[in-house]
């Protein structure tokens, strides 16, 4: 019997269509139907299972699942003794605390005496004790932010990603406590095919990591203005330079890191680069 490398994911939500969309991106075929729990890839030794977010770490520290796709803040809050593999970049967001509009705050201090509604007692509980604050916990597993509307908090301390529920509410976020993002986890101690299995997916999805954070660049420069070109490039070693059909004149193709690009284009044109070209990349192995 072929072995399989089995990984948790959500099984609704922005987590999960990001996790899926990843798998899509490293070359992974799932047929995954509506209501279904469990899927195998058509084209690499992988199972994955879809679960509650919260269900995650205990599958993975059970055994259950070899690895998993989950928020670092639910990861924190389970304390499951399991390992971060691979931090992946998407689902960023951040766990906050929120007070009322119109109440005063400066600092954790404020806190003191107050009770606080939240999904995720353990980090708010370590929080506090951190800051020396004593403050009571409503633990709610939904819908935390109207826990001070109805009178069952003065505080809040929920995840965030732009703040809108917050002002919808009426509150106002004051205190980050941790920030967060989506994290490949596994147990601690895979057998050795499992963990083999593992290191080829990482492999792929560092692979699609690469290319999503750089660019394919091409420009026509004078022959005059390579050497400076070169140098003002943050690109991967040295770029490839061709000569075009018009003497005194190349091509020069590299692969540079797209937020850095951004800061040079205008040096770029100031030494005589046209036709610029910056093409995404598909899959980068470096």
């Amino acid at each position: 019997m072929e072995q399989k490398l089995s990984i948790a994911i959500q099984k609704k939500g922005r987590l999960a269509e990001k996790s899926l969309a990843l798998l899509r991106e490293c070359g992974i075929s799932l047929s995954h139907g509506s209501g279904r729990l469990k899927a195998e890839a058509a084209n690499f030794p992988l199972e994955v299972l879809f679960l509650r977010d919260d269900d995650i770490p205990e599958y993975v520290a059970n055994g259950v699942a070899d690895a998993g796709i989950v928020g670092e803040n639910v990861l924190d809050e389970k304390q499951k003794g399991i390992v971060i593999a691979e931090k992946l970049g998407f689902s960023r967001c951040r766990l906050s605390i929120a007070v009322r509009r119109e109440d005063p705050y400066a600092g954790p201090e404020s806190l003191a005496g107050r009770r606080i509604a939240t999904s995720y007692p353990n980090i708010l509980r370590r929080f506090l004790d951190e800051h020396g604050v004593a403050a009571g916990i409503e633990v709610i597993s939904g819908s935390v932010e109207i826990a001070p509307s109805i009178g069952l908090a003065e505080a809040v301390c929920d995840i965030v990603s732009t703040g809108s529920t917050l002002l919808t509410n009426g509150l106002r976020e004051v205190e980050v406590v941790m920030r967060s993002q989506a994290v490949l986890v596994t147990h601690p101690a895979l057998s050795t095919e499992s963990a083999a299995l593992l290191q080829q997916l990482q492999f792929r999805i560092n692979a699609v990591r690469n290319a999503r954070r750089n660019k394919y660049i091409l420009l026509n420069a004078p022959n005059g203005a390579i050497g400076s070109i070169t140098q003002l490039l943050p690109g991967m070693k040295s770029p490839t330079i061709l000569p075009l059909a018009t003497p005194g004149w190349s091509s020069l193709h590299s692969v540079v890191p797209e937020d850095q690009f951004w800061e040079v284009i205008d040096q770029l044109r100031d030494l005589g680069a046209e036709g610029i070209l910056v093409v995404p990349i598909e899959k980068m192995i470096v």
